[in-house]
């Protein structure tokens, strides 16, 4: 578990699933929530927050554990 956290908080690793989280995350509040955006109505920002938050956890676990193999062999 603590090669994994230290392995998500490499600067590389970390500015990458940023973007990811935005390029990703924008399309699914686009998906998920673009009627109220296209009209102006009221958005729900946990859900907003969860549509970034977990693009971001899955491409920082996902390179993390890559990482971490890549380092072992």
């Amino acid at each position: 578990m603590r090669k994994l956290l230290a392995a998500c908080m490499k600067p590389q690793i970390r500015l990458q699933a940023v973007k990811v989280a935005l390029c990703v995350g924008t399309l699914l509040n686009l998906i998920n929530q673009g009627a109220p955006i296209l009209e102006g109505g009221p958005l729900s920002w946990p859900h907003l927050l969860l549509n970034y938050l977990v693009p971001f956890c899955v491409s920082s676990y996902s390179a993390a554990k890559n990482d971490i193999a890549r380092n072992r062999a």
